[in-house]
C-alpha cells in the first residue's frame, strides 16, 4: 500500500524533485545523531537542525526540559521538514530512549574529555549531546556518557558556539563515515517511509489528495 501510494503521490510532483529526494537519501544516516538540552536560544537549534539536514544526518533530538519548544522555523529555513526532530519532556526520557536504540552517548564538553574529535571512535552509533551556551550539558548526561569529547583547539578562547561545534562534529564525522566500508546508510524501508513523507510534504493541498487516493482504493475492492 505505501508503495502504491507513493507512486500515486509522484504524480504531483516534478520529475526533477523526484530525482532530488532520492540522490539525497542516498547520504542520509541513522548511524549518527544530535541531542539538544535545554538549549535557550532558539537560533541554535534551529541552526543544528540545518546542520544536519546538510550533513545528511536524518534526526535530531531537542530536549525541553527548562525552556520549552526552541526551534525557529524562519531560521531552519525549511530544514524541519527534512529532518526527523523528536522532542523530549525529560532528559531522562530522552537518554533512555536513545540507549534502548542502541546508541553510545557521548558528550560534547570543552572540559575533563576523554577523547577528541579526531580519534573518536565512530564503529558504533553514536549520539552526540549538546548543551546550553553558558552552562553546558547537565551533571546527568556527563554521568551517563560513555565518552566525553572535545574539539581540538589552539587559540585563547575555550569554547565554541553550540551550533559552530555541532557543524564541525557532523562534517567530520560524516565524511569519515563516507569515506568508510561500514554500514552507515539508511535501510530499505527507512528509504521508502522518508520518501512518502517528504513526498507528503510538496504536495498541494494533501489533505484532499490523499482523500481522493483513500476514495480510489475503496472502489477497487
Amino acid at each position: 500500500m505505501s508503495m502504491e501510494l507513493l507512486k500515486y503521490l509522484e504524480a504531483f510532483i516534478t520529475p526533477e524533485r523526484k530525482q532530488r529526494f532520492e540522490e539525497i537519501l542516498q547520504y542520509r544516516t541513522r548511524h549518527i545523531t544530535v541531542a539538544i538540552q535545554d538549549v535557550f536560544q532558539v537560533h541554535n537549534t534551529s541552526a543544528v537542525i540545518r546542520s544536519c539536514d546538510i550533513f545528511g544526518v536524518q534526526d535530531a533530538h531537542i530536549i525541553e526540559e527548562r525552556f520549552g519548544k526552541r526551534l525557529d522555523k524562519n531560521i531552519a529555513m525549511g530544514a524541519q521538514k527534512w529532518v526527523s526532530v523528536h522532542r523530549y519532556q525529560s532528559t531522562r526520557s530522552c537518554i533512555v530512549k536513545l540507549k534502548d536504540q542502541g546508541y553510545r552517548i557521548v558528550a560534547t564538553t570543552p572540559h575533563q574529555a576523554t577523547c577528541n574529535l579526531f580519534d573518536l571512535d565512530i564503529e558504533q552509533p553514536t549520539v552526540f549531546f549538546f548543551g546550553t551556551e553558558k552552562e553546558g550539558l547537565s551533571e546527568e548526561v556527563l554521568e551517563a556518557a560513555d565518552e566525553r569529547l572535545c574539539i581540538p583547539m589552539f587559540g585563547f578562547t575555550e569554547s565554541l558556539n553550540i551550533s559552530v561545534s555541532a557543524a564541525i562534529i557532523l562534517q567530520h564525522i560524516t565524511t569519515r563515515l563516507r569515506a568508510s566500508d561500514m554500514d552507515w546508510k539508511l535501510k530499505e524501508e527507512e528509504l521508502m517511509e522518508l520518501r512518502l513523507d517528504w513526498t507528503k510534504k510538496s504536495v498541494r493541498s494533501i489533505d484532499d489528495v490523499l482523500s481522493r487516493f483513500e476514495k480510489q482504493v475503496v472502489d477497487k475492492q
